[in-house]
Order: structure tokens, then sequence, then C-alpha cells
């Protein structure tokens, strides 16, 4: 994660930059669309070891009139009269992703990640691949959860498949 962590307290020199950094980002998001999802921290502390994929409660809104005052975090959603906020004691934003991770005061095993919203992939975790290749076409089945993707290859990408295929 290419990221810059502002922690509440921290005596880091650069803590005060990296607060800077992100409060200048989180109000650049004005009129953007963000996903917005919170999870619970796994007892790692990890919030790589997450399952960001979306659910239920998770949201996308056109977020306005975002805005630090203090340690607090403010923001509008539409449909909403009064604005929202948070208290935060750690803020890590990942720069190349485009997400802010946030750690409120309040809810110390709670983590809430603000992302850019942008075409999301959909991701489809195969337990027992089955890989069959007929003609310009590759398949791949799981046999387990009943799922079969097929893809049309051109001859290029069928050399540039083979290229990478560990020897």
């Amino acid at each position: 994660m290419q990221s810059i962590t502002w922690h509440y307290g921290s005596n880091n020199p650069e803590n005060p930059d990296h607060f800077d950094t992100i409060r200048r980002w989180w109000s650049n998001l004005n009129g953007k669309e963000v996903t917005w999802r919170q999870r619970i921290i796994p007892a790692s502390g990890e919030v790589t070891d997450l399952d960001w994929e979306p659910q239920r409660f998770d949201e996308q809104f056109v977020i306005s009139n975002p805005e630090v005052r203090g340690i607090t975090l403010y923001w509008r959603k539409p449909g909403t009269p009064d604005p929202r906020n948070t208290t935060v004691s750690k803020l890590e934003l990942d720069r190349l992703r485009q997400e802010l991770y946030i750690y409120p005061q309040s809810q110390p095993t709670l983590v809430i990640r603000v992302g850019v919203a942008a075409i999301q992939y959909k991701t489809v975790k195969l337990k027992e691949a089955e890989i069959v290749f007929e003609g310009n076409t590759l398949i791949l089945r799981d046999r387990t959860q009943l799922l079969e993707v097929k893809t049309q290859l051109t001859s290029q990408q069928i050399g540039q498949f083979k290229e990478q295929l560990p020897e």
C-alpha cells in the first residue's frame, strides 16, 4: 500500500504534513461519487486481512461538503439535511488506490474505508479450477460452485498467456 498515515498525538515530525495532505484529499472529494465501507478490525489488527468486497450495508453516494475541523471529518450525504461527522484517532491514505482508511475514536474496533468510486470488478474465487481450451476459447470451471467462465482469446492473447505461465 503506497500510503501516508496520521496518528492523533503522534510525535512523528511528518504527522502535521500527512494530516494536511489527507485534509486536502478529503476536501477534494466534494461532488464525487464515493464508496463507503465499514468493517470490524480483525484480531490480527491488519486491515489487509479484511474482505472489502461489497456487502449489504456498504454505500455508494455523491459526497458533499467534506471538510476537516480539528480532528473531525464532516460530510453530507444526498437526502440528509444534517452533516455527518466522525472524530478520528488515525487516518491512512492509500494514494495509489485513492482510498482513505478512517479509524474513529469512538469505535476503536472499526475501520471505515472511503474510496473514489470507479469501475468495480467483482472477484470470483474458484476453489477447484478446471482449465480447458476449446480452440481459441479459454474455459474456467469450478464444479463445486457450478461456475463457468468462457472467453474468446486472440492468437496474440494466447501468446501473452503462454509467456506468463511459470516454467
